[in-house]
């Protein structure tokens, strides 16, 4: 059996998802983009303000969930250009000090233009 994961501090689904779900004990994050839960709005330009901006939105949500950045086991990041690499894994690497699995990719586009986009697997 699974339940969902809401909180007001991360921004609502854009679409018909959950922020998170919970199955076992593992949480699912649905990815996180630059949306500043307070004004509904992407506000940072930059690769790093909008990756600080996504990395408190999933903590909002792992806190949520009864977890944390430390339990993560696996991410999966999107970048909307991998010259952004450098920059994204400096401020990624304040967040997962644990250095979970990871995967990086680029893609084409994000929702609202973002810049990154990130998805977390942790333990409770």
């Amino acid at each position: 059996m699974s339940s969902k994961v809401y909180t007001k501090n991360a921004p609502d689904a854009i679409g018909p998802y959950s922020q998170a779900v919970i199955t076992g004990n593992l949480v699912f994050t649905s990815g996180q983009i630059a949306i500043n839960p307070a004004t509904g709005n992407v506000e940072a330009t930059d690769i790093e303000g909008q990756t600080t901006q996504v990395m408190k939105n999933l903590g909002e949500v792992l806190k949520e969930a009864g977890s944390s950045f430390d339990k993560a086991v696996k991410t999966t990041c999107f970048l909307k250009n991998m010259s952004d690499f450098a920059a994204f894994n400096a401020v990624y690497g304040e967040y997962f000090t644990s250095k979970p699995a990871r995967s990086c990719v680029a893609v084409k586009e994000l929702p609202k233009d973002v810049l990154v986009e990130v998805e977390v697997i942790a333990e409770i």
